[in-house]
């Protein structure tokens, strides 16, 4: 076996050339990137949500009435902030993790909050308030507004400035081969995530393990230069992918990362058979994982189906007139039907007709025949723009899916799902494509996972496959609500 090529050492970044900073300059930033780190933001935001809490309490009381609140009242307008402030922060809240967003944050000071107003109710009957419903109503209405208003932006602020070079977490990464090459690509590819690989250490790195684009990743040597690494990268986070080591000498790299206070994640084995619904227990001193698979032909499911046919009936009804006005545009538009019929392949591999308005003019001699680039999976505008201009608003505002409603009605599609593929395509996709075919587990959707992700239209199928399985795997009702919402937002060019 040819041995591993040496570490090359990495030298400390040079000053030369780079922009000198001031004095005060240097203050901000490294005041800023201290706050950035995630026990100083932690603290950071617990002070913020006290400061609005008080708020929204002294806004309650003071706002509609400031001559008649009684002692009671203040008393629990007090305790208000406190009871929720605890709630809030005694789990992890969803814009703690790596991929929290608007919504779930949103969400989730809701649910705390008017738990917390319930249980205002309840404290003031039993101290015999005059009027505990219009309080807690008043503190809930203030807390919600504010609460969620100030940790939007700060989740806002935190991501915008996680994106930068200057205030994300340089991060080490053991193992270099094919999924530790594929992490760098999506943490490289989404800097809202906060990591920024530096390095990889893998005393038996496999070949092109760089991103496809971006900056060079370079192997620092192997996980006994773990310490090496740290010092010369500046490293403050260390992720353990797949490699060669035994699990002694990772375990070993763990104690020593802890020692060095540096983070530690880990990618576990079986990856692709965990989700959200994964729970952790101990037998003894061992973790066990217990993996709760989503079954798409039990109940939940039946639930999600019978719920996607009454939404789409509704839709229909309401949305008759756009669907009239719609038709009656690309009737005028150019010559030919309104709807355009394609097969797709669906759930179990049957085929069925997706319908959605014409947008496109019938052509005028034989075009050139369109091929597919390798890895790109099918949509837009392939081969000769033959789009109308009503065609082209549209496919901009997606008013061209509108009739998959009826194929949803008819059963053949749900609201939410992987979208369906043309039969040549699937054909394809399934030789070349792991795990591709299982998404045909479920029933296609008008929109889905990928496609609020930015895939669509000519993108990467590996890439859509990604996402359309973790959407199965971790299915609920809560993803699927999230999905419509960033559907909107997307139609609207509100997302991100």
């Amino acid at each position: 076996m040819t041995p591993p090529p040496a570490a090359t050492p990495v030298a400390a970044p040079s000053s030369i050339g780079a922009p000198r900073r001031s004095s005060l300059g240097a203050l901000i930033a490294g005041a800023n990137g201290r706050l950035l780190q995630p026990r100083a933001w932690g603290r950071f935001r617990v002070v913020v949500d006290l400061l609005v809490l008080y708020l929204a309490s002294s806004v309650t009381l003071f706002a509609a009435a400031p001559m008649r609140a009684i002692p009671a009242d203040r008393w629990l307008a007090a305790i208000f902030p406190l009871v929720v402030l605890a709630m809030m922060h005694a789990r992890r809240t969803p814009d703690e993790g790596l991929n929290g967003s608007q919504l779930d944050t949103s969400a989730h000071v809701l649910g705390v909050v008017s738990l917390a107003a319930m249980l205002t109710i309840a404290v003031d009957s039993i101290l015999g308030g005059a009027h505990p419903l219009a309080l807690a109503l008043r503190l809930w209405l203030f807390a919600v507004v504010y609460l969620a208003l100030a940790r939007a932006i700060l989740l806002s602020v935190h991501r915008r400035a996680l994106r930068s070079e200057t205030y994300s977490t340089p991060t080490l990464i053991v193992g270099a081969g094919v999924i530790g090459s594929h992490l760098v690509k999506r943490l490289v590819g989404e800097p809202s995530y906060g990591l920024r690989p530096v390095g990889f250490l893998d005393s038996d790195p496999l070949p092109g393990t760089q991103p496809e684009t971006g900056p060079s990743i370079p192997v620092l040597g192997g996980p006994e230069d773990l310490a090496t690494a740290i010092e010369t990268t500046g490293a403050r986070h260390v992720i353990l992918a797949f490699s060669s080591e035994r699990d002694q000498v990772l375990v070993a790299k763990v104690r020593q990362c802890q020692q060095l206070g540096v983070d530690v994640s880990l990618i576990p084995r079986l990856y692709e058979s965990i989700n959200e619904r994964t729970t952790l227990d101990h037998v003894g001193g061992l973790p066990l994982l217990s993996i709760h698979a989503i079954d798409p032909r039990g109940w939940q499911f039946a639930l999600k189906h019978a719920i996607d046919r009454s939404t789409a009936l509704f839709a229909l009804i309401v949305a008759a007139p756009v669907l009239i006005a719609t038709a009656l545009a690309v009737r005028l538009s150019s010559p030919g039907s309104v709807l355009f019929r394609q097969r797709r392949v669906g759930r179990d591999g049957r085929e069925f007709d997706v319908l959605k308005f014409r947008t496109m003019r019938e052509p005028l001699a034989p075009g050139i025949d369109f091929e597919l680039p390798e890895g790109i999976a099918p949509g837009g505008v392939e081969g000769d723009d033959r789009r109308t201009s009503v065609g082209a608003l549209l496919r901009n505002l997606s008013l061209d899916e509108l009739p998959q409603l009826i194929n949803v009605l008819r059963g053949d599609m749900s609201l939410v799902g992987p979208r369906p593929e043309r039969p040549e395509f699937a054909e394809r996709f399934a030789r070349d494509v792991a795990r591709y075919e299982d998404r045909h587990r479920v029933k296609s959707g008008i929109t889905g996972w990928a496609q609020v992700h930015g895939l669509r239209g000519q993108t990467s199928i590996a890439d859509r496959v990604e996402w359309d399985n973790y959407y199965i795997q971790n299915w609920s009702l809560r993803l699927d609500l999230r999905i419509l919402a960033l559907t909107v937002a997307e139609v609207f060019r509100f997302r991100g």
